[in-house]
């Protein structure tokens, strides 16, 4: 099988991109390890498809596959490179562009300077919706990993996430402690994991161990799900700048059952074809 595919990346975290709709596409997992394989194949964190919509309120299915071959619900910073990509391939000249993934139904809205602001719609909170194991909603959680307890938060965005405050990125063990709660038995879907440090009411650092990929430079969701869970503890403000390993986003969230606004950049990288 010979397929067309794009590279791209939003703050260094890197997709292959594909048109599921001009040619065919039927990936297994052992395919998705070889496309993102650094050296045997093109490398990427996540192989994003564009898929026919399957719903009549959107205009594409987006399905997004780890490095590790499993797919899996949302990808922030890949919703706005898809933006850009079907603008460029003129499949859409839509600016608003609603696109449904396993995680449920998103809108993407490409600006005039080529940002994306990405609508993620609200957090789910509720433990059995992330899922997450607890009796109860809590804005923390205690969490026991190798004996130690640490305070979590956990919320949906599409995807489940951990997130921790730290004092400093730089020094959280990211690799360590991300992979323990990664796999933790109280997150039953695996979770991403997010070490935020608090810069200010409106700005915070983050690193994040993806589930399936380890630390990327950046993940648009988990700098979403940072923003509530930071926002649910009372340590921000309404809007936040999000510094990440591959640079800034903006997000945006004003409370219980509003939605979530990303804003930040996709780029394009080349494009070309392999054969599988």
């Amino acid at each position: 099988m010979q397929l067309q595919f794009t590279k791209m990346h939003g703050l260094g975290n890197d997709f292959i991109v594909i048109d599921a709709i001009s040619q065919p596409v039927s990936l297994t997992p052992a395919q998705v390890r070889h496309l993102a394989d650094r050296r045997r194949g093109i490398g990427c964190d996540q192989v994003l498809l564009v898929a026919a919509p399957q719903r009549a309120d959107t205009l594409f299915h987006y399905r997004i596959f780890n490095a590790d071959g499993g797919e899996v619900e949302q990808c922030g910073n890949g919703a706005r490179c898809l933006a850009r990509f079907v603008r460029a391939r003129a499949m859409t000249a839509a600016r608003r562009i609603p696109v449904h993934t396993a995680g449920g139904r998103i809108e993407l809205m490409v600006n005039e300077d080529d940002s994306v602001t990405v609508d993620m719609g609200a957090p789910r909170l509720e433990p059995g919706d992330i899922p997450f194991a607890a009796e109860q909603r809590a804005a923390r959680y205690s969490l026991s990993v190798d004996g130690k307890s640490y305070h979590i938060g956990a919320v949906s965005m599409g995807n489940p996430h951990a997130v921790l405050v730290v004092p400093e990125v730089a020094t959280a063990p990211v690799s360590s402690l991300g992979a323990s709660i990664e796999s933790h038995a109280r997150f039953p879907a695996r979770a991403n994991v997010g070490f935020m440090q608090l810069l200010g009411r409106d700005r915070i650092r983050l690193r994040v161990f993806e589930r399936g990929a380890g630390e990327t430079l950046a993940c648009g969701s988990g700098a979403c799900a940072a923003v509530v869970v930071a926002r649910l503890q009372g340590l921000v403000d309404e809007t936040v700048t999000t510094e990440l390993g591959g640079g800034n986003l903006v997000v945006s969230w004003k409370g219980e059952n509003e939605p979530v606004m990303m804003t930040g950049p996709a780029t394009f990288v080349f494009e070309g074809t392999i054969e599988l």
